[in-house]
């Protein structure tokens, strides 16, 4: 299977740029989406042979996921089933159940300047993991269908460079959101819990390996970025993995896709 990861900041702007031509040229089974900024409706974006699972977010213009799939799930899931969290009701969760693994799309909180949301940041990270955690051991949130237990892929944008290799200015950006110790440690507890970061797994000495780059101080030209968009898949799918890729070749958002490889 090939699988690939953006985040568009804006579905309707990159539609402009390109986009059609990238995901054409990508081929993939599961083309999953960060950032959509839409609702219902705003967009007629379709490819043939494929079929497309949206979360909206209640706010207009803001967050929203979504995943064009080639095969029909057996079920699609719009959110962990945790109402109560700090980012309810903004389409960050997109979740695809197949007969041999899940396919889970991320778009996770941004801790925002000072860290003003970081407690809402750990409690989302803690949900999220146990999430994953759950689908793994076959229990869905409500809402869900019953499930066997089986393994998880999980994939997105989730705002934070987990180690110093994965931003070009560690040192000055230490204790900013994304790269807080508290961020950083949530996401050890998440590769702790049984998942493997595909891309660092197959090149764990790899610098200047970035996803992100600010708009501000021509960040891509000096490729000044972060990496902080991800595919994650439980130790059981591990030695199915055949390549992970970062995409800078390819523009449209402040984001490139990334991409994996991998036999299930």
């Amino acid at each position: 299977m090939k699988l690939v990861s953006w985040n568009v900041n804006g579905l309707r702007a990159v539609a402009k740029k390109g986009f059609s031509e990238v995901f054409e040229d990508l081929d993939a089974d599961l083309f999953a989406l960060q950032e959509t900024k839409l609702q219902e409706g705003q967009i007629d974006l379709e490819f043939p042979g494929y079929t497309s699972y949206w979360s909206y977010a209640d706010r207009k213009g803001y967050s929203g996921t979504a995943v064009y799939a080639k095969k029909e799930p057996l079920q699609v899931l719009h959110g962990m089933g945790k109402p109560g969290l700090d980012a309810s009701g903004e389409g960050r969760v997109c979740a695809l159940e197949y007969p041999g693994f899940w396919f889970v799309d991320v778009y996770t909180p941004n801790a925002k300047n000072g860290l003003a949301r970081l407690d809402g940041r750990m409690e989302w990270d803690d949900a999220f993991r146990g999430f994953c955690k759950g689908l793994e051991a076959g229990v869905t949130p409500e809402g869900g269908s019953a499930a066997t237990p089986k393994p998880v892929i999980m994939c997105g944008d989730f705002n934070v460079a987990h180690n110093e290799i994965d931003l070009k200015n560690p040192q000055s950006n230490r204790g900013n959101a994304g790269f807080s110790d508290e961020e950083r440690a949530k996401f050890t507890q998440l590769l702790d819990a049984g998942f493997v970061d595909t891309f660092r797994d197959l090149n764990p000495g790899v610098e200047g390996a970035y996803s992100w780059w600010s708009y501000r101080f021509h960040a891509r030209d000096t490729n000044a970025g972060w990496r902080i968009d991800y595919f994650l898949v439980s130790e059981a799918l591990r030695g199915g993995v055949r390549r992970a890729s970062i995409r800078n070749d390819i523009f449209g958002s402040d984001h490139c896709p990334v991409t994996l490889e991998l036999d299930v």
